[in-house]
């Protein structure tokens, strides 16, 4: 079926300059949820109708080659909003899909439900009953259940306001009645737009089957038009990802204090602490230990590993029965083959740590390769950059680095090797030796600290 997203709309509430379908929900704009929701149910590309900060919406996904962009200027109402999209639709495809690019939580689950319901009718209309319909437009039944109109707030009378079935704007509609049914659309209506939901009482006039669908959870068709309205629905989603967790079997110590902006995939006794925010695809192996205040973006994390409070991590794979932090940081490419050791203020990149490693304290590993067993002292640095280009520095098993020690690229640190405290390391380090790069310390007699001049 062919895919529209209506995301023309301007957002004045949100009082922002972004607009409004880039406001992001779970770390990413609400239009990408939407895309990514309706990825896979169509062959032919999905029509996106944009307005306002037309351009600014179309150069987010300009690498997108499975998108269509349709211009709706000015916009006078969804109706005209999907006229616009019907000349990129695919003639072919019998049915139309009609979402929303600030509805971001609809699933996969109720579009596949909707989609089945296609099969047997006409049209395939989201509806939801609320306790409180206020603002919504109103499904209107006849006496044998029968969808004939959708009635809009502000042109319901007293009797269909009373009505708690409301319209979500989210539909499916037949491809072949678009053109003749959005052309009979006026806009004699108390906004003055034209209506996509008045398509609704011309199709129940001309006899055709309408069905209704309900989502799983309410959250789902819940729209954003505010601020207040984004926080609300961030706070939902993230409750709904916490309980999700909770019913597999994780250990979350405050389900209220979790952030989860991507996808988090956790094994067996998994335990995350407070305040612990996931970006991107973040697999826990069983047994794994997040304590609070953790950031964690696109990373594994294997089985019986510790992570300590207060630690970055980001694109790295830890390896099993390790322990990180409090205060490190793991950026893209650091790898740890397990039973490491990463401690306190220690940043690694784009390195490989052997198994039983350690680097302990204040310490920078960056583009190394670090054997097994290999011992890293206090405050050691790689010396990988010179400006320009970036140089390697290979440790090998069993090596023991002391503390100070600055080794400069590329350089290797022979196995077993031991190298003293305080040396600057500018060539290779032999297997089995102890090397020394210091200075000869001085003192120099008569010497004054330079006090200030009064």
């Amino acid at each position: 079926m062919n895919i529209v997203i209506l995301a023309a709309g301007m957002g004045k509430r949100m009082h922002s300059r972004l607009p409004k379908v880039l406001q992001p929900i779970a770390g990413r704009p609400m239009l990408d949820h939407v895309l990514e929701t309706t990825r896979g149910f169509s062959e032919a590309p999905s029509v996106v109708v944009v307005g306002h900060c037309a351009d600014e919406v179309k150069s987010r996904y300009d690498e997108r080659d499975d998108l269509v962009f349709a211009l709706q200027e000015p916009q006078l109402g969804t109706g005209h909003a999907l006229m616009t999209a019907v000349p990129h639709l695919c003639a072919g495809d019998p049915h139309t899909l009609v979402c929303l690019g600030d509805v971001p939580l609809l699933s996969k689950k109720t579009i596949a439900a909707m989609r089945e319901e296609c099969g047997m009718n006409d049209l395939v209309l989201l509806t939801v009953k609320l306790d409180n319909p206020k603002g919504y437009g109103r499904i209107v039944r006849d006496e044998f259940g029968r969808v004939t109109s959708i009635v809009e707030e502000k042109d319901a009378t007293a009797e269909e306001k009373l009505i708690r079935e409301v319209n979500t704007g989210i539909m499916v509609l037949p491809t072949a009645k678009l053109e003749a049914w959005l052309s009979a659309l006026t806009n004699t209506n108390a906004q003055g737009e034209y209506y996509l939901t008045d398509v609704i009482g011309l199709a129940a006039g001309e006899g055709s089957r309408i069905a209704t669908v309900h989502p799983e959870n309410v959250y789902e068709v819940e729209g954003v038009n505010s601020k207040r309205q984004l926080a609300q629905l961030e706070r939902t989603w993230q409750r709904a990802q916490a309980d999700a967790l909770l019913d597999a079997g994780v250990t979350l110590i405050d389900p209220a204090r979790i952030d989860i902006r991507g996808e988090l995939l956790c094994s067996q006794d998994v335990e995350i602490d407070v305040n612990c925010v996931f970006e991107g695809r973040v697999v826990l192996e069983s047994g794994v230990r997040i304590g609070a205040n953790c950031i964690v973006k696109d990373a594994v994390i294997r089985a019986g590993t510790e992570v300590l409070p207060f630690c970055h991590i980001e694109g790295a794979d830890i390896g099993a029965q390790s322990r990180v932090g409090p205060y490190s940081r793991l950026r893209p490419g650091a790898t740890l083959a397990g039973r490491n050791h990463i401690g306190n203020f220690v940043e690694v990149k784009k390195s490989e740590i052997g198994s039983g490693s350690k680097v302990n304290h204040l310490t920078y590993i960056g583009d190394a390769t670090v054997g097994e067993r290999v011992n890293v002292g206090a405050g050691t640095i790689t010396c990988n950059y010179d400006g320009v280009n970036k140089f390697r520095t290979v440790i090998g098993d069993d090596a023991f680095i002391g503390s100070g020690t600055e080794l400069v690229a590329p350089v290797v640190i022979g196995n077993g090797a031991t190298i003293g405290a305080g040396s600057t390391i500018t060539r290779a380090a032999p297997e089995g030796k102890l090397t020394l790069a210091r200075s000869r310390q001085t003192t120099i007699e008569g010497w004054h600290r330079p006090t200030k001049k009064a």
